[in-house]
């Protein structure tokens, strides 16, 4: 019998074992040291590193075409361990607005340590060079972002990094590496939620950070550290979606692209957002930086009002209500009830999102049952004269901590 943990029965089998151990007996101490001295490879402690969880490291260390990759508990772990290893007190954070909501509430924490944060716009990504300070040590981007799909230049913010020597890291969870390969574009870091396009199944939380393999020694050290290691069955979960992965993320990306092209002429919608759109203001750089299409995710904005848009999304048979994205199912929500929540009212619209936006994920279903679905609830629904939108109730969440947090609606 082999001693490999993954090929414990000598022939390699088809799908990685789950390796639920915590800890693991040493043959020796020659081998405890070779372990800990980096001499060989090994594993000691789940906190340190599993096999099963670094297998799907190395595949998707692979499809990013990065070194290494490293593995963590979820998306904005994976975020905030990029954060916490990289920035210090009195460095200089640049941020896009457009990205994942719950990096509002991060910032708030770098904030308390003592970090600088500029928020901009991805509209004016080209002006970026008026912001940029000589303690700028990083700039942190999502493209297409979340949830407005707008497109950013990456090979240009790399320049602008150069300039100042800051690190460039780019989410990459709306674009996928199907689509997108930001190292070749100029990144240093990619991260990724893993929950979404790459696990693809509503079915475990991950995040993934992906770079050179001093990156990944860095990175490694903040997981160790504090703890963030994925479990083996996440893991093994993984790995399953990622066979998938490519025939997935090519159906979902013709879906997105027959219901954009769809909703910009039906005239309850408006401004839709969606890259592959070449009346899309993001469509030439993104053709000129992303390939086998556009991505599965488009927004767009849906009558007068949010009650135009709950009717609407109240109508779907088939395309689910729900958060998140990237997965087998068409989702759909509306991000200033959702995505959003982790910031103020205030900040939720100052670029671009209404309160009727949409965000639409699509899924692997047929394209002509998500489009009947479309049709039947659009044809149902009956526009409103414009009016203002309705305030939701407000409740301090049960987990608020101190009076900077974001209220939370209910």
């Amino acid at each position: 019998m082999s001693n490999d943990p993954l090929t414990p029965y000598g022939n390699k089998p088809m799908v990685t074992p789950i390796v639920n151990a915590v800890n693991y007996e040493y043959s020796s101490f020659e081998v405890l040291r070779q372990i800990t001295d980096g001499e060989i490879d090994g594993y000691t402690y789940h906190r340190d590193d599993n096999p099963t969880v670094r297998a799907v490291e190395k595949k998707i260390a692979a499809l990013e075409e990065a070194e290494d990759c490293i593995i963590c508990t979820s998306g904005m772990a994976a975020c905030t361990m990029v954060y916490l290893t990289y920035l210090s007190a009195d460095d200089h954070l640049i941020i896009f607005h457009d990205v994942y909501g719950a990096h509002y509430k991060v910032s708030l924490i770098l904030e308390r340590l003592g970090i600088d944060i500029t928020w901009l716009d991805a509209r004016e990504g080209h002006k970026i060079a008026e912001h940029i300070k000589v303690n700028t040590k990083m700039i942190f981007c999502e493209s297409p972002s979340n949830p407005l799909c707008k497109v950013l230049d990456i090979a240009a913010l790399r320049k602008e990094a150069d300039k100042v020597n800051a690190l460039l890291v780019v989410d990459n969870t709306f674009a996928t590496p199907y689509h997108q390969k930001p190292l070749s574009l100029g990144a240093d870091i990619v991260v990724h939620s893993a929950t979404k396009g790459l696990g693809g199944h509503n079915d475990l939380m991950a995040g993934a950070i992906a770079g050179s393999k001093k990156h990944y020694d860095n990175l490694w050290f903040t997981r160790q550290a504090i703890g963030t290691t994925l479990d083996a069955y996440s893991g093994s979960l993984l790995e399953r979606g990622l066979k998938t992965f490519e025939i997935r993320a090519e159906k979902m990306t013709a879906n997105a692209t027959a219901i954009a092209e769809y909703l910009v002429s039906n005239p309850k919608i408006s401004k839709v957002r969606y890259p592959g759109l070449k009346a899309d203001p993001g469509y030439s750089i993104a053709a000129k930086q992303m390939h086998n299409g556009f991505g599965g995710i488009l927004a767009f904005d849906v009558g007068n009002s949010q009650e135009d848009a709950k009717r609407f999304i109240s109508e779907l048979k088939i395309i689910c209500h729900a958060v998140s994205l990237g997965a087998t199912e068409s989702l759909i929500c509306i991000p200033y009830l959702t995505t959003l929540l982790y910031m103020p009212p205030e900040r939720r619209t100052v670029f671009g999102v209404r309160a009727n936006t949409v965000r639409l994920s699509a899924g692997i279903e047929k394209t002509k049952i998500l489009l009947k679905d479309l049709k039947q609830a659009l044809d149902k629904l009956e526009i409103k004269p414009e009016a203002k939108t309705r305030i939701d109730v407000v409740q301090k969440s049960p987990k608020k901590r101190g009076s900077d947090y974001a209220d939370v609606r209910i």
